[in-house]
Order: C-alpha cells, then sequence, then structure tokens
C-alpha cells in the first residue's frame, strides 16, 4: 500500500533534476581543444581511426557485421531465385 506515488513526489522533481546536472565550470575541464588538436592532426590517418586502438577495433567490428550482413542477405536472396524441387 506504501508504493503510491504522491503530488509531493511530483513537486520535488524539477528541483532534483537541476541539483543533479548543476556544475561549475571549475569543476569540468573542457576537453573540446584537446580533441581538436587530435582530429585535425596531419598524420595520414582517416578521422574514423584517428581516436586510437578502441576506434580501430569498433571500426573493424562494426565492417564484419556489415560484411556478414550482406553476405547472409545475398545467401537468403539466391536461395529464393532457385526453383523448388518438385
Amino acid at each position: 500500500m506504501g508504493d503510491f506515488v504522491t503530488v509531493g513526489s511530483f513537486q520535488k522533481l524539477p528541483r532534483l533534476a537541476t541539483s543533479a546536472f548543476s556544475t561549475t565550470t571549475k569543476q569540468m575541464k573542457n576537453k573540446v581543444p584537446d580533441h581538436q588538436k587530435l582530429f585535425q592532426a596531419d598524420n595520414g590517418l582517416p578521422v574514423h581511426i584517428k581516436g586510437g586502438t578502441t576506434d580501430v577495433l569498433l571500426y573493424r567490428l562494426t565492417m564484419s557485421i556489415t560484411l556478414a550482413g550482406t553476405g547472409y542477405c545475398l545467401f537468403w536472396i539466391l536461395c529464393a531465385c532457385q526453383p523448388k524441387g518438385k
């Protein structure tokens, strides 16, 4: 019986939301200039790999899944095109 939501809990919601997301500039460091230097560096790498090892692994995983899915789709399209044996 004590699991009901009261009107008072809804009135506290905006206060909780603002206190949860309010930070001062002293607490957070702006990382954008560091990332701009990293991604704008002329080191011959494509932009999707400049992030490091994690980006390379994610790129290869994405390409593997894409190629496997394409192959799977082509296989079933080929199977659907074949005449059925009687």
